[in-house]
């Protein structure tokens, strides 16, 4: 169990940025994560992190690896728990995994391998939620697979196994998956979308196909997370971007302010520059009000 410092920390550059984006934010949180605390063994991940996701809007999560990234997206969707500190879901506490309770928000993930069943067709993988509850005639979700699938362009994959796709047409494949739902149900439908890399390793093609499938899904759910490296999806998929480092948002601003901030670490990040503050006892610096 991690413990947090009781030490007042002097107000830094970063925290200002933080707060002016929380006062022009007027919509409400959809997930709060306060002073949370998380490690693997002796490693810590996540170091009194604090963040907000807002309603309506799409977030990139940036930092460099290692840095707590897909771990706060873990957090974020109860598939792990915090050492310690609150995970917030539309003010409802989470005090138990998502395997023992689901919480106020309906959240899926698309996952950075795609995380198909092999053994599953595209029809069995996407439709696996809906034919699991058997609520619904199977061609009636098989209407719907197809629906879902035309949405990421997969539709002639419907009877096709994971191992005859390439790596974007799986990640298409999963992201299908992750946002199907009743039409005739609207409490089925996810309310937060996490992205955990949905571009790694693929071309620029590809690329740009599944930054376009993640804007055009918007209407089914237009909150979401993406955990990103790459410059395209940050810019064609985000409102707004948080960078951490070493388990904290060291900035968050809007996406247009990547290019004009001062912020050192943002600069760093973006010049892909060896010397800077993401090299450095960095955190150590912030709580001494020297970014």
């Amino acid at each position: 169990m991690c413990t947090q410092s009781t030490d007042q920390k002097p107000a830094s550059h970063t925290d200002n940025q933080q707060q002016e984006h929380k006062e022009s934010k007027p919509k409400p949180a959809e997930v709060e994560l306060r002073n949370v605390f998380h490690s693997y063994g002796e490693k810590r991940v996540l170091n009194d992190l604090n963040l907000s996701i807002y309603s309506g809007e799409s977030t990139a999560l940036i930092g460099t690896s290692g840095t707590g990234k897909s771990t706060t997206l873990r957090v974020i969707s109860g598939l792990e728990l915090p050492d310690s500190g609150d995970v917030l879901l539309r003010g409802w506490k989470r005090e138990k995994p998502l395997s023992q309770e689901r919480g106020k928000l309906r959240v899926s993930m698309v996952f950075q391998h795609a995380a198909l069943f092999d053994s599953m067709s595209v029809y069995e993988n996407v439709g696996f939620r809906l034919l699991q509850q058997r609520r619904l005639p199977e061609d009636r979700i098989y209407e719907l697979v197809l629906e879902f699938l035309k949405r990421v362009d997969m539709e002639d994959a419907i009877e096709k196994f994971p191992e005859q796709l390439s790596g974007g047409m799986r990640k298409r494949v999963s992201l299908a998956r992750a946002i199907i739902y009743d039409p005739d149900d609207d409490t089925s439908a996810p309310d937060l979308l996490l992205y955990d890399e949905p571009t790694a390793g693929l071309d620029p093609t590809a690329s740009t196909r599944i930054e376009n499938v993640i804007r055009n899904v918007q209407d089914v759910c237009p909150t979401s997370v993406v955990v990103t490296h790459q410059f395209s999806t940050i810019r064609r998929t985000a409102d707004r971007v948080v960078l951490m480092h070493e388990g904290q948002v060291v900035w968050d601003g809007k996406v247009e302010q990547l290019e004009t901030t001062d912020n050192p670490y943002v600069r760093q990040f973006m010049s892909g520059s060896l010397e800077g503050p993401l090299n450095s006892d960095s955190l150590r610096e912030l709580t001494e009000g020297n970014p």
